[in-house]
């Protein structure tokens, strides 16, 4: 195991939180987002996207629309020079109960698995107690945002288990940063 890597949710961290995105034409960036994935890979930082997408589950969209949309989200980084190393979706709806859907750790230990690193070393980022949560049983520092859900999700406790709360992705990147730069372990 090498290199150290940052776990991204995507809606309301990466690009802007729409009502289950459901569109390739309705993937937008959040300001800043490219610019902190930079930010992490100059650090030589791996990154790999971990999102929840109920939507295939319950059948608003296919696989290959839900393709189609992080096809577009990679696109749109690329174009400002961010690249990530993979993204991992669980399809399921919350009640399904799977091993892979947020706060569950199977998606994050699949894409350790894949890529060669140590979860307990990693940084977890996003907007949602999930998020938060998964960062926790993974041994790993967990960065809530306050973009997308992340003020509501402040309101109901989700604080309470991140290690840092910021105002977005590049304040994400900046506490990284620092950690990093001092050797700091999560």
């Amino acid at each position: 195991m090498s290199a150290r890597f940052v776990l991204l949710d995507r809606d309301g961290t990466i690009n802007e939180d729409v009502d289950h995105l459901l569109d390739p034409a309705q993937v937008r960036l959040i300001p800043g987002a490219a610019e902190a994935i930079r930010m992490l890979r100059d650090l030589g930082l791996g990154i790999v996207v971990v999102t929840n997408q109920s939507p295939v589950g319950r059948g608003w969209i296919s696989m290959t629309e839900l393709d189609a949309i992080h096809a577009r989200l990679v696109d749109q980084l690329m174009r400002r020079g961010a690249t990530i190393d993979g993204i991992y979706a669980c399809p399921h709806g919350p009640e399904a109960g799977c091993a892979c859907r947020k706060p569950a750790t199977g998606l994050a230990l699949r894409a350790a698995a894949e890529h060669g690193f140590d979860p307990s070393q990693s940084f977890v980022v996003g907007d949602h107690r999930g998020d938060m949560e998964l960062g926790r049983a993974l041994g790993a520092t967990s960065i809530l945002l306050l973009t997308g859900h992340g003020r509501q999700e402040l309101e109901h406790g989700a604080g309470e288990v991140a290690d840092a709360v910021v105002a977005d992705l590049p304040a994400a990147a900046e506490v990284i940063r620092s950690m990093v730069a001092n050797g700091a372990a999560p």
